[in-house]
């Protein structure tokens, strides 16, 4: 149920929602074409942020106003938690709150079809976590997705070395233990999931972590945006390869040198946009 709807700029506004799927109430950001009142049935962007940050992250930290100024879509970006992971969480096969993936499906998809004139031709983007989201979803829900861009997201989570990785980070309340739930895992894993892509656009991107033109280059090895990269950077990899052995086409820019920040992901947000708003008739 919407509960506040906020005016943020002159293309721009928010809503709270008070979720069952979170048992809790948060906010969604959206910014809207020009003539957005004119009609019903606009294409949509649905963008999630990357862990450690929140809802107002694409508006805060890319400049995804100006880059949608171009195109008529409307751009919905819903909370995903300070580390949500884009999963209704395990909790030990209790399952229960938080359950993001239905929030972000279930929720947020119909109340702004009802509410605010979307329609439902639909891509979805996302920034490291995000982009798991992004394509996680797009696998999960045949159909509801057009086309699927991966920021440095965490694409291969099953992979060698990979769940101790996250469970470290992470703990075990997401996914489950990494060998007793492994289907639980394989079934949040993009790599693993690829061929449920075919007919869906896909972009995907990422560095591998040495320092590239928009960092320092005396980065010391230790840096998290290093390290978060050469993570990002090998799942993406195996992402690839797996879409290839499964026959399904893939745009992808793995290119070498770049850390995990905003400094990139801008610049490929710019790159895929055009292929994106084409896929769901934005012009």
């Amino acid at each position: 149920m919407i509960t506040r709807v906020v005016r943020v700029g002159a293309l721009q506004f928010d809503f709270s929602v008070a979720s069952p799927a979170l048992g809790a109430v948060v906010w969604t950001r959206v910014i809207v074409p020009r003539g957005w009142e004119a009609r019903r049935a606009w294409p949509v962007v649905y963008a999630y942020h990357g862990g450690n940050n929140d809802y107002t992250s694409w508006t805060k930290d890319s400049d995804i106003a100006r880059v949608a100024a171009s195109s008529g879509a409307m751009v919905v970006m819903p909370e995903g938690g300070w580390n949500g992971l884009y999963a209704n969480w395990w909790n030990g096969g209790r399952g229960g709150v938080p359950k993001w993936e239905d929030f972000h499906i279930k929720e947020v998809i119909p109340l702004m079809e009802r509410n605010f004139r979307a329609g439902t031709s639909r891509a979805a983007i996302g920034v490291s976590s995000g982009g798991l989201g992004a394509v996680t979803y797009a696998e999960r829900h045949p159909g509801v997705f057009r086309y699927v861009a991966s920021y440095s997201g965490a694409l291969n989570i099953t992979a060698p070395g990979m769940p101790l990785v996250l469970t470290l980070v992470n703990g075990t309340d997401v996914w489950g233990d990494p060998f007793l739930d492994r289907e639980n895992w394989r079934a949040h894993d993009a790599a693993v999931m690829v061929a449920r892509l075919r007919g869906v656009g896909v972009y995907v991107s990422s560095g591998d972590g040495r320092p590239g033109p928009y960092d320092a280059p005396d980065t010391p090895p230790w840096d998290g945006g290093r390290i978060g990269e050469q993570i990002s950077g090998g799942m993406n990899g195996g992402f690839v390869r797996a879409a290839g052995e499964a026959g399904v086409p893939v745009t992808a820019h793995l290119y070498g040198p770049g850390m995990h920040n905003w400094k990139y992901w801008r610049r490929e947000l710019a790159l895929s946009w055009p292929a994106l708003t084409a896929a769901v008739g934005a012009r």
